[in-house]
């Protein structure tokens, strides 16, 4: 049987969805297949969201249909039918899953008392403890509640639970007033008297806000000017801007939307231009109603400004749009990537994970999927606290890759820049890039400080200190001087650059390890079931057997850093003695060096792919072989089929490749492929700050 959890409600607008994701994570991490069901379904006449949002989470893997157990109107018309179905379409769910979140109804129908009972009986027949998830403001939401409020809902709500002999498994109080939450912890817990653990999580403006997009479709609103990306930001308060432009201006908050009447063009023009400076708050956007048409020269004035701020316009009058935009209600979807990030982040500062694993009684598994690995690495960053420089501040993915890192707490980061525009770019785009220290390559007491510094390194090439200021401004090597001179423990870069832009700097002022006579990399290739890792496929093109020596002696130290026992292959196209030729001698050699270097590593070569993998294959041709068949460190001989191998692998076999990883630099300093993802810029901020503190 696959470990179950049943999340419910006593009301709606708990913020469930975001204890669900929670969970839904937390799980991912210990077990390889985690499904979701949503017992009855929130609407038959639109897509559920929150299982869209599950759904949506890399480690699951079920079509939509099949986790959905019946409607509203089943429930109705005969509710012990509707639980007999539930119940089989819950089994069919449970067969191709370790876990599954189920994720109780949302209060969207019924009385509250009826709903949560009908709840309760669910769980009861699926077997499944409840985490029960209470608000920690009033229905409607208009005020806080007190310990002494959420004792009385505890005491109402788990009685209603016990009558239908569910059982509870802990507690989540969510959306609770910071200020409050060791008053209504302990409120809760005196009213349940300890019997399981109560967790709280505080109310958060940015999660409970609704996006542009989502106002302008409440305003029945189209874009008129503006960024259609920057209507995925959250629009986090109203300012209704039907007064004279002088007392608009100290009106507008951090990331309001701002109603302006489609006639009063000259509070438009102020407002897009107090957006655009750095003396007013950034906006979300503005909202023209009252369906006015702009006249030709204002529209030609916004124009010239040259502002990706949204501006939507409606047809509705001024109290309508802003009575709209206000029963907006903000939803945790899967395409909101800051406030799904900020969810979790709540969620693991909240939620005590190890001991919600506890009693699951979920235990470690037995494989090692990609999720799970790259878990692990931001986790092992997390708790090495490194500080990690970003030269490419003026890239959108940077930036957003950025914001997650710091929400999750993963490493100290500082973005290269114009402070005024990042920060403004940031702003634009709703991430929270406060935690980011943002450095300007032009600062003139850095620059002057890593000239002198980079001059003396670089005399000997007949560097001079005019050339050396010249030369630090630029971002990769301003960034590399960081890490050089300790102010950075790491620098992550190649967004926008070539991979030669990137390590050109390193080699020539961090430079190469002791007894490392090369920079290689390696990628760590997560497979279904477990981690490997393959060298050099990214810098030597054709590596001497000293070379391929230094490479297979860094990718098994590579490998110990990230938990994996290195156990090396010497790649060539025939194994042992049954073939000969140059390149075959190549790898024999690079062999015996590095058993003659490195006695305590177990290496293998020369030997073929397939004999250094497959265990059947290694009991033919090396039966007697401590690495054949179960190699986890592959080196090829060359660039060009290290190269294709792992692209051939990660496209062929659905393996995530991480990296190229740089190793045998004496500070890490890591390139990124230009077409690189936010999730791979994210894993490899996470594998730079692992190495600095492997190496610290």
């Amino acid at each position: 049987m696959s470990t179950r959890i049943y999340i419910t409600s006593a009301e709606g607008h708990t913020g469930k969805s975001t204890v669900a994701l929670g969970v839904l994570d937390t799980l991912s991490h210990e077990l390889g297949r985690v499904g979701v069901f949503r017992p009855v379904a929130r609407s038959t006449s639109e897509p559920d969201y929150v299982l869209e949002l599950l759904l949506a989470h890399d480690s699951v893997d079920l079509p939509y249909e099949d986790c959905i157990g019946v409607t509203y109107d089943d429930v109705h018309a005969d509710p012990d039918a509707a639980l007999a179905t539930i119940v089989g379409r819950f089994a069919a769910v449970e067969r191709q899953c370790d876990a599954v979140v189920i994720v109780g109804s949302d209060f969207t129908d019924v009385g509250s008392p009826t709903e949560l009972s009908f709840n309760a009986r669910i769980a009861a027949n699926l077997g499944a403890p409840v985490l029960l998830v209470l608000g920690g403001r009033t229905a409607d939401g208009d005020r806080p509640r007190t310990g002494a409020d959420m004792r009385q809902v505890a005491e109402l709500t788990t009685l209603e639970l016990r009558s239908e002999h569910a059982g509870l498994l802990a507690i989540v109080a969510n959306r609770v007033e910071p200020d409050l939450i060791d008053e209504v912890t302990s409120g809760i817990t005196e009213a349940i008297e300890g019997a399981v653990p109560v967790w709280a999580l505080p109310e958060d403006r940015v999660l409970v806000s609704p996006t542009l997009r989502a106002v302008m479709s409440a305003a029945r609103a189209r874009l008129l000017q503006g960024d259609d990306a920057l209507l995925d930001r959250e629009a986090v308060g109203v300012v209704v801007a039907a007064m004279s432009m002088e007392n608009v201006l100290p009106r507008l908050t951090e990331g309001a939307v701002v109603v302006v009447p489609g006639d009063r063009s000259d509070v438009l023009v102020a407002t897009v231009l107090a957006h655009a400076s750095d003396t007013f708050p950034s906006l979300s956007g503005i909202v023209l109603n009252g369906g006015f048409d702009l006249a030709p020269q204002v529209v030609r004035l916004i124009g010239g400004l040259d502002s990706p701020l949204p501006i939507l316009w409606s047809e509705l009058g001024t109290y309508d749009t802003a009575l709209r935009i206000t029963q907006t209600r903000g939803r945790l979807a899967a395409e909101s990537p800051r406030k799904y990030d900020l969810a979790l982040s709540l969620f693991e500062n909240g939620v005590d994970g190890a001991e919600l694993l506890r009693l699951l009684q979920v235990g470690p598994s037995q494989v090692v999927t990609p999720l799970m690995f790259e878990y692990q690495l931001l986790d092992r960053a997390r708790s090495s606290k490194k500080h990690i420089v970003l030269p490419e501040g003026d890239d959108d993915r940077i930036l957003k890759a950025a914001s997650s890192l710091l929400q999750r707490g993963v490493a100290r980061l500082t973005l290269l820049g114009n402070e005024s525009s990042v920060r403004s770019r940031g702003a634009e785009l709703g991430l929270d890039l406060a935690d980011a220290t943002v450095l300007d390559p032009f600062d003139p007491k850095l620059q002057t400080r890593f000239a002198t510094e980079y001059a003396a390194l670089r005399a000997h090439k007949g560097t001079t200190m005019d050339m050396a200021m010249d030369t630090v401004t630029d971002v990769s090597y301003f960034g590399t001087m960081m890490v050089k001179m300790g102010l950075a423990d790491g620098m992550v870069s190649g967004a926008k650059h070539t991979t030669a832009h990137t390590i050109r700097p390193s080699f020539e002022v961090i430079k190469t390890k002791p007894g490392v006579n090369v920079v290689s990399s390696v990628f760590l290739m997560a497979l279904a079931d477990r981690v490997l890792v393959y060298g050099d496929c990214a810098v030597i093109p054709d590596p001497t057997s000293e070379q391929l020596a230094d490479i297979a002696i860094s990718s098994a130290e590579t490998a110990v850093q990230f938990g994996i026992e290195p156990r090396i292959a010497m790649l060539s196209y025939s194994t042992g003695t049954s073939g000969s030729g140059a390149d075959v001698e190549k790898v024999r050699l690079a062999t015996e060096l590095v058993r003659e270097r490195r006695p305590d590593l177990l290496v293998e070569g020369p030997i073929q792919y397939d004999a250094a993998a497959d265990p059947t294959v290694a009991a033919t041709k090396m039966p007697d072989s401590a690495v054949a068949g179960r190699a986890t460190v592959f080196i090829f001989p060359d660039l060009n089929t290290g190269n294709n191998t792992y692209k051939a692998v990660q496209r062929s076999a659905g393996a995530v490749a991480i990296g190229p990883i740089l190793q045998g630099l004496n500070k890490p300093i890591n390139d990124l492929s230009r077409g690189a993802l936010v999730s791979d810029i994210v894993n490899t901020v996470a594998i730079t700050a692992i190495q600095a503190g492997t190496e610290a």
